[in-house]
């Protein structure tokens, strides 16, 4: 007779503890509800019944990668952002919830035209025109990445107001946008070996400047002011110990009215800066 699934997922938990996973009993309860193909909400319902052979299979498939500390959202190809369903995969870093500050801040002031350097997943950008009437453009050293980014914005529904542009930075671009956001690769190098395994399965390319994690930043200030419109806005997120040092750069590249925004756990996460008008 075949376990149940409250049985099957009980095991799961137990190895994804001895394999040291974070939150063993959330992620064993999404990957459970994948292979089901039922939302995680039913998994109670379901408990007694029986585990079927192919979502057994499936299951068990799904908790030996994370186990190898494979992200969930890698697992499962997608990750929730601002209440929205985005494609992930190894090409992209996976949205992170302290990003939805920045989200947040942008909707603050109103913009028809937004530009997102090293769009990635395309989540900051989607995010921006799904919530508004703007139009906007990606840019991103990696094809694949604005491939996913291509991808998230037709799931939902904006494809025909944004654009993706292999760039480094703003070297391809011409034109003037009335915000300019960006999530840059803030890891300093030698902080990498610290990091979480999960992180291993994500592109370095969006974790690190392979120098102090202040490069990105000093590339996006000192640009930022020939592509920004008079008045315009300059989002960054940051880690939590750069937001002073971003300040300074925006500063320094002439921006005015500086601020540090904190996210919901009180770390500075954003920095914001205007154009003079």
């Amino acid at each position: 007779m075949s376990e149940s699934v409250g049985a099957a997922l009980a095991l799961g938990v137990a190895r994804l503890k001895e394999a040291g996973v974070d939150e063993p009993v959330r992620d064993a309860r999404l990957l459970m509800a994948a292979a089901l193909e039922i939302a995680p909400g039913r998994l109670t319902l379901v408990s007694p019944e029986p585990l079927e052979a192919a979502a057994a299979a499936a299951f068990s498939g799904f908790i030996t990668r994370r186990a190898g500390r494979e992200p969930v959202s890698h697992i499962l190809g997608t990750r929730q952002f601002y209440g929205r369903d985005f494609e992930v995969t190894a090409n992209v870093l996976a949205p992170r919830g302290d990003t939805e500050t920045l989200i947040a801040e942008a909707l603050e002031e109103p913009f028809e035209t937004v530009l997102d350097l090293g769009t990635g997943s395309g989540a900051i950008l989607v995010t921006l025109l799904a919530e508004s009437a703007a139009r906007g453009t990606g840019t991103d050293l990696s094809e694949a990445a604005l491939a996913v980014a291509a991808r998230n914005a037709e799931r939902h529904g904006v494809a025909a107001r944004c654009s993706f542009t292999v760039s480094d930075w703003f070297e391809a671009l011409e034109g003037r946008f009335d915000l300019i956001v960006s999530n840059p690769p803030y890891i300093g190098a030698e902080e990498m070996e610290a990091l979480a395994p999960e992180l291993a399965h994500e592109p370095r390319l969006a974790l690190t400047d392979e120098g102090d994690g202040l490069g990105a930043y000093r590339a996006i200030c000192a640009g930022a002011p020939d592509h920004l419109r008079p008045g315009g806005h300059l989002l960054v997120e940051t880690g939590w110990q750069q937001g002073a040092d971003v300040a300074e750069l925006m500063r320094g590249a002439g921006f005015v009215s500086v601020r540090v925004i904190q996210d919901l756990g009180g770390r500075d996460r954003v920095v914001r800066g205007q154009k003079p008008a």
